[in-house]
């Protein structure tokens, strides 16, 4: 079975088959614009490790294409199982960070677009705990939560819209 636009996918849509062999599919739930932007980090990544010069370059450029597959669903927990809070964190970080790195180093993201990449329709009931995820991140350094032009230091007390940021640990 095919779609006429790619690959063949098996009848159940969890994977595509390329030469033979089976690959997960991406998750179909991600908004076109957001998959869009995933697709073209894992693409640069991708390159990235082509034109790597040294071990480490090689290693920076394969964790990006480690977490761009995951948040698009290809890897970790199957995007079609029953999503637990461990698989939701593990998605919404690698989420975050290939958002981020998607984006130009001063850019942002809204805590909204990682919950409906891991989220799919019904991505709101699930953004009381991304956002959970996405503090921790901040807790951790790997992240930077702002509102408005000021940096927020705790989640205590936050009321309204926020962006995410690189870290400094980042």
């Amino acid at each position: 079975m095919s779609d006429g636009n790619g690959p063949p996918v098996t009848a159940d849509g969890h994977h595509i088959v390329v030469n033979g062999r089976r690959w997960r599919a991406t998750d179909p739930s991600i908004p076109e614009t957001l998959r869009q932007e995933l697709v073209n980090e894992l693409m640069a990544a991708r390159r990235a490790i082509r034109d790597a010069d040294g071990e480490e370059a090689v290693q920076n450029a394969r964790d990006r294409v480690q977490d761009t597959k995951v948040a698009l669903g290809e890897r970790g927990r199957p995007w079609w199982d029953p999503v637990t809070d461990e698989s939701l964190a593990a998605r919404s970080a690698s989420a975050a960070v290939a958002l981020l790195r998607s984006r130009d180093p001063a850019s942002s993201i809204c805590p909204s677009d990682v919950a409906r990449i891991v989220g799919g329709e019904r991505w709101r009931d699930h953004m009381a705990a991304v956002r959970s995820h996405l503090w921790a991140m901040v807790d951790d350094g790997l992240l930077r939560a702002t509102q408005g032009d000021d940096d927020l230091t705790t989640r205590s007390g936050v009321k309204g819209p926020i962006r995410l940021r690189r870290g400094p640990r980042f």
